[in-house]
């Protein structure tokens, strides 16, 4: 076994882990589950079947990824942050067939008890505030507040608010790292740097 599992930890038959990752106490990672390589599973964690979890992604305690559900690379998912896989779910009426896909792009944060509403895409570096509701698609690098969620500004790779309007144009630096992002309308892209 290339990576660490604790004891305490079910990992079903099937299920695929990355190099490095760590599998935490409590935790369930169903047989069709792709998880990459240095990944962290907290305390607590169930990955469902028809899951695919990037490299490098650390989900916090107590959070449920369930089917249909991607996280590209770099994602992190706070401590008891929900998704969901069904629009409309009734106990009395099997849904299944209707699961919906998401897709959290590369590098976004989730933040801690957050709900992600399925059927919609979060951008590359997203930032979802602790207790926001998504329940519609969200730009990359977007900061998002709320129930429901409202977009209130954009956010550096570093994790950092960057000075700008939310749309138009401008450009702001990022203080930590000196990456400069252009904003034009109501998209947000990094330059590409200097060299």
């Amino acid at each position: 076994m290339d990576h660490y599992q604790h004891p305490s930890a079910i990992v079903d038959e099937g299920a695929v882990i990355g190099e490095g990752s760590r599998v935490w106490h409590f935790t369930h990672v169903c047989g069709g589950a792709r998880v990459g390589k240095g990944v962290s599973l907290g305390q607590n964690v169930f990955v469902g079947n028809k899951v695919v979890i990037g490299d490098r992604c650390k989900v916090q305690n107590n959070v449920s990824v369930y089917d249909n559900v991607t996280l590209e690379e770099g994602v992190f998912c706070g401590p008891s942050m929900v998704f969901t896989n069904v629009y409309n779910p009734r106990a009395l009426v099997e849904r299944k067939n209707e699961y919906r896909d998401t897709l959290v792009r590369r590098g976004a944060t989730l933040g801690a008890n957050c709900t992600i509403v399925c059927g919609i895409t979060i951008g590359e570096f997203a930032f979802i505030g602790a207790g926001a509701v998504i329940t519609e698609d969200v730009p990359a690098y977007a900061l998002m507040v709320g129930v429901p969620a409202r977009h209130i500004g954009w956010m550096s790779e570093f994790g950092e608010r960057l000075n700008l309007p939310l749309e138009g144009e401008g450009e702001a630096v990022c203080v930590h790292t000196g990456a400069r992002y252009v904003l034009k309308g109501n998209a947000l892209h990094q330059l590409e740097p200097v060299t």
